[in-house]
């Protein structure tokens, strides 16, 4: 079996963009296939764990029952499933995505100041990701773009404590936030592209991982590929945007490009490293340090996009 056969034996999340990224699979196709994601696997069961009222847990970014703090952060409320639903590739013209759409909007709010799920509220991660959902689902999340654009920081990215005054930026909320904008520039074809560009510079000017200041590495989590990411940054989530953004691959990401190549294991595979800590609806993976088909498929179409 062929690694390309191994990912077409998973999900149908996995199917549909294993034929549109790296078999180059006619549309109508690719579309049948997508289709399947509310209906079958991983996307019908998180649909099934829904609530009437259209939230996950009871909550938008915490679950009803609250976090205690102990044991990473809950990741079953209804903001991380609803990126997790995107990620999976939910046609947002489906009933089941319109019907969540419209009961998020009337029913969520947020625990920060129960602000409407759309409006946003004060962190650029959160805001980034809502922005990114919204988008998708075809909700009005202008208000929050402008927010975003408003508290980009002078070096080119964002940071979640912006309200508190720091002035240099953070990979995990810029990243958060670039993919939001490039979701939403598609959506409405808004013209913030120059505002995402400064951004995706940001990260660029420092190999994606790396302190501009001494080169140190910033944080070894950033070298370690996980899936779902939620709101971490890791190279490997900044290269899949950089390639989604289009345009050929930039000279300063040769370093992060090699730690990808670097990562294969000799049956063509990449592993699932160290995921991020607290209670999930479901596994997406066998589990740490097991071949991972979301995080081989990301992988493949990154080194496709570098011409490897």
């Amino acid at each position: 079996m062929t690694v390309v056969d191994w990912l077409l034996d998973g999900d149908p999340a996995i199917r549909w963009q294993v034929m549109r990224d790296l078999l180059d699979a006619p549309a109508d196709a690719v579309a049948a296939e997508r289709a399947r994601v509310a209906t079958e696997g991983w996307g019908a069961r998180l649909l099934a764990l829904r609530d009437p009222d259209g939230q996950w847990a009871g909550g938008a970014c915490f679950p009803a029952s609250g976090w205690d703090g102990e044991g990473g952060q809950p990741w079953t409320a209804t903001l991380p499933t609803l990126v997790m639903l995107r990620d999976l590739g939910l046609d947002p013209g489906s009933p089941a995505a319109r019907e969540t759409g419209a009961l998020v909007r009337e029913n969520c709010r947020w625990e920060h100041a129960g602000q409407r799920f759309f409006d946003g509220e004060v962190e650029a991660c959160i805001n980034g990701r809502t922005v990114a959902v919204g988008a998708w689902l075809g909700e009005d999340v202008d208000g929050i773009v402008q927010r975003l654009l408003d508290e980009q920081l002078d070096d080119g990215g964002w940071n979640c404590w912006t309200e508190y005054g720091p002035t240099r930026s953070s990979f995990d909320s810029t990243v958060n936030v670039l993919e939001g904008l490039l979701a939403h520039e598609r959506a409405t074809g808004a013209d913030t592209a120059a505002a995402r560009y400064r951004g995706e510079g940001y990260l660029l000017e420092r190999s994606l991982f790396r302190r501009r200041s001494t080169g140190e590495v910033v944080s070894p989590g950033y070298l370690s590929f996980s899936f779902p990411p939620y709101w971490h940054h890791d190279v490997l989530r900044a290269l899949d945007h950089l390639r989604d953004a289009g345009g050929p691959p930039d000279p300063r990401l040769t370093e992060a490009l090699e730690l990808v190549r670097g990562k294969q294991q000799p049956d063509g595979t990449w592993l699932f490293e160290d995921p991020h800590p607290g209670a999930v609806h479901l596994p997406l993976e066998d589990g740490d340090g097991r071949p991972s088909r979301w995080n081989t498929l990301r992988a493949l179409r990154v080194l496709r996009w570098a011409g490897n």
